[in-house]
Order: C-alpha cells, then structure tokens, then sequence
C-alpha cells in the first residue's frame, strides 16, 4: 500500500467511528519548528478496550511533507471485570531526511509487547490512571527487554481544563559518539509526553505539550520539546 493510500485509510477510520480526537501541534523545540498530527482513539467494551494512535511530522529539514510517522495500537483483556487486565501492543513508523538533494529512509526498530496492566478510574469518571509492566521484543535489536508505562487524565475546573499524558520506560541499547574513534553505549530510555489542554467547549479545545525525553530520538541526555496545539474531538 502506497504511503498516500495509508494516510488516507487512517484518516477515513478515525473519521468514521467515535471516541477519537485530532490534534495539531507546532513544535517549539530547538532546531524542530515543525508541525505534528495526532490521530487519536479509544474505546470501552464488555471485554476490556483499544487504544491507538498515529502521529505524523511535517516539513522537518528539508522534507516537504510527512517527514516522519509513527503508530501505535493496544488492546487489553480485562481478568474477571476487575481493574485488572492483560495488555497486548504493536508500535512501528519510519522518518525520512533530505540533505542537499539525498533523500534518505530510516524504518523504526518495530516493538511487540504484552504484560499486566492495572487501572483506577474515580467514580465520575474525572481521573483515572493507567500502569502497565510489559516484556518487550524490538525487532533486530531486543528479543527480550521491558517497558513501563504510565497513562493518566484528570478533568477539573468542571471539565474545562485536562491535564493528561503518559510516560514511558524501556530497555534499549543506543549509542552515542564520544569522539572518532569511540562510541557511549547507553541502556535505558525515558519517554513522556505531559498534555494541558483548555476546553472551549466538547468538540474544540486549545492547549500544550512538553515531549520529555531521555537518551530518545538518538540525542544523548535531557531534552524538552514543547508544543502549542489545538484539538477536535469527535464524538
């Protein structure tokens, strides 16, 4: 399937089912300057739920267009209509690059993962969070390592302010160049992406996000990358 194709897919799905939002970002980040796509989609079911979701960069470097793009989809069984639940997940995405006429691809090391996963909802439904502990397969890299994930959202102000986000945890070998003729190898990477959004009413609402990364995205150390945005959700 072209790549064309494959955007056009995602965007009739989400546009046909509920319980979705659309998100635009403008990255403020240093040497980013670019905007990002968020395709977003959860659902509740007698079963357990799915989530997923599809970002998408644009006009990063000299790429005119999707520069990069990245999906997720996880679905969790929930054990005997507990807060208990067995989660499966699938993460995968490529990026491009165009430097002085030479167009290069990169496919991101696709993830298979699968673990407990514990949820808390207050009765209102205002707050919940999201914990999960789960093995990890990276394609050519990992055939066994872990991550730990944490989801949460809590509504205030009578639902007109959202604070939620998730962060991330994970084993994953990465290295970095100390100088010609020597490498740093580190193991761990931390992943989070914190969102603060005011809620014009329940279709539109205006806000930010702070991606705070680890040893991610092949740059060594801390990093924060902050973002205005806005965000339709669909019902």
């Amino acid at each position: 399937m072209k790549r064309s194709n494959l955007v056009l897919f995602f965007l009739l799905f989400f546009l046909g089912v509920k319980g979705q939002n659309l998100q635009l970002h403008y990255d403020l980040g240093e040497d980013r300057k670019y905007f990002t796509t968020t395709l977003e989609y959860f659902r509740a079911d007698n079963l357990g739920s799915t989530f997923l979701f599809v970002d998408m960069d644009y006009n990063a470097g000299e790429v005119k267009g999707v520069s990069s793009a990245y999906w997720e989809i996880g679905r969790s069984f929930t054990i005997a209509k507990s807060r208990i639940a067995i989660h499966g997940e699938y993460n995968g995405g490529f990026m491009q690059w165009k430097d002085n006429g030479f167009v290069g691809v990169v496919q991101y090391n696709d993830a298979f993962l699968a673990g407990p996963e514990y949820t808390y909802n207050n009765e209102d439904y205002t707050m919940g969070v999201t914990l999960q502990l789960m093995y990890k397969y990276i394609r050519d890299l990992h055939d066994a390592s872990f991550q730990l994930t944490g989801v949460w959202y809590y509504h205030f102000l009578n639902g007109k302010v959202s604070f939620s986000g998730f962060a991330d945890f994970w084993r994953e070998d990465t290295f970095y160049p100390v100088n010609q003729d020597k490498m740093e190898k580190r193991k761990f990477i931390f992943m989070s992406e914190p969102q603060l959004w005011f809620n014009i009413n329940k279709h539109f609402a205006v806000g930010s996000e702070v991606e705070v990364g680890y040893n991610f995205a092949g740059i060594k150390g801390i990093q924060f990358n902050p973002t205005i945005g806005i965000k339709w959700t669909i019902e």
